[in-house]
């Protein structure tokens, strides 16, 4: 199976590649090296999949839409794993343009790449900030996540409702992943 992941070299998705390849399967990794956090651990998190022939690195951004157009059309993605984003919730609060731009608008392009590609089956990295301020625990899937208390946590509910809008219209499949602190 050819599968593309976004985010490619940030902790998750470097263990997500390594896994992908260990069990045979072909993967193309997207990621932009932004210096959120010093991208000399990105490219130490990515270098052992560079070894291997299964996998391909395309540097760049989620938001350059002629990128991602080439990147599926080159590689023809079966299944995507979409876990690029601009994460924190603090920095939110100071920056939250940012995050509006890259994980609304870079998630649109990556479900209108899927659309376009013919990709149906699409992992969307979620986050457990969507539950809020919330005093009820266990949380539940189930729960409301319309009150979110920090503009990143506002961005990844959006996400979830654009991943389900494409579903409906669209019959991509969907899994969203509400991570909590994984590192």
């Amino acid at each position: 199976m050819r599968v593309l992941v976004t985010g490619a070299a940030g902790f998750i998705g470097s263990h997500l590649v390594e896994r992908l390849l260990s069990r045979g399967h072909s993967v193309v990794g997207i990621d932009n090296f932004n210096a959120f956090y010093d991208p000399r651990i990105k490219e130490r998190n990515i270098s052992a999949a560079l070894d291997n022939s299964s996998f391909d690195l395309v540097r760049g951004d989620i938001l350059d839409q002629a990128l991602l157009e080439e990147t599926f059309s080159r590689f023809n993605p079966e299944r995507v794993v979409h876990l690029a984003a601009w994460a924190g919730v603090r920095p939110s609060i100071q920056n939250p343009a940012i995050y509006q731009s890259v994980n609304v608008e870079g998630t649109t392009n990556i479900l209108q790449a899927c659309r376009h590609h013919a990709v149906d089956h699409l992992v969307f990295a979620s986050s457990s900030s969507v539950y809020g301020n919330r005093d009820e625990i266990p949380f539940r899937e189930t729960d409301s996540v319309s009150r979110p208390i920090s503009p990143y946590a506002a961005t990844k509910a959006t996400g979830e409702l654009l991943a389900y809008t494409w579903h409906h219209l669209f019959g991509l499949n969907v899994h969203c992943l509400r991570f909590f602190t994984v590192y």
